[in-house]
């Protein structure tokens, strides 16, 4: 369980990619200005468009981030656990948020404000290298995004979806399945599709053996499989 001392926060930081990049001294200057926030399942951490002058790193629990569409549906954008960072695009910019964030779980946050991380930022290089390469990740995904929404069929980026996140999951001795917690209607959302087309998707793919859906939990049982379906041309 996460406490509030400045050693606590500096250690819970240096688990992150981001954060562990830094020498322990500009991690704990760091964390001396950082504070604990917690959040409720279900809880909004802050909405797309709103002021934003900080960033969080994830000590405990999963965030959702997620972005509205001008005909007002959400879009999931992705799922954050221990160790990720978010909002650090309006830390940076010192614009609106461009994306909104909400507990999944239980959640704890070291949250960084903007003033503090700019000042460790011009001093360590570090630093504002891998707060680059997160950029650049995030960059790199969403064009991903844009390719799979624009050019590939509902069966290819649903695999793929489901590759993503179960290859996110821990692995477990006594669990040798993994099995996913979103619904139908989260994984429309991630795929930018229905839920009843994804539902008909699954329920093919229960069939033929590949997955299995039971009491609310998506089971993987034939992992290449779906790896085919995923990227057919290199099989």
């Amino acid at each position: 369980m996460a406490t509030d001392s400045a050693h606590d926060k500096s250690k819970l930081l240096g688990k992150s990619f981001i954060f562990e990049a830094l020498d322990p001294q500009a991690r704990d200057d760091l964390a001396r200005f950082s504070f604990l926030k917690k959040f409720s399942a279900g809880d909004v951490i802050f909405t797309m468009g709103t002021p934003g002058q900080s960033m969080m790193a994830i000590a405990e629990g999963v965030v959702r981030v997620s972005m509205f569409t001008p005909s007002g549906g959400e879009v999931t954008l992705t799922d954050l656990k221990a160790g990720d960072v978010f909002g650090e695009i309006a830390l940076l910019d010192g614009q609106d948020r461009s994306a909104s964030a909400r507990a999944l779980t239980n959640c704890t946050m070291v949250v960084l404000e903007r003033r503090n991380l700019l000042e460790v930022l011009q001093r360590d290089s570090n630093l504002s290298i891998r707060l680059i390469e997160l950029l650049c990740q995030r960059v790199r995904r969403s064009d991903e995004r844009m390719i799979e929404g624009s050019f590939l069929d509902l069966p290819v980026r649903l695999a793929k979806l489901i590759l993503r996140l179960s290859a996110a999951l821990p692995a477990s001795e006594d669990r040798p399945l993994k099995k996913l917690s979103q619904s139908q209607s989260e994984l429309a959302g991630m795929v930018g599709n229905t839920r009843e087309n994804v539902n008909r998707c699954l329920r093919k793919w229960q069939k033929a053996g590949l997955v299995n859906m039971q009491d609310g939990w998506l089971f993987i049982l034939d992992r290449s499989a779906l790896a085919k379906i995923a990227d057919p041309d290199s099989f």
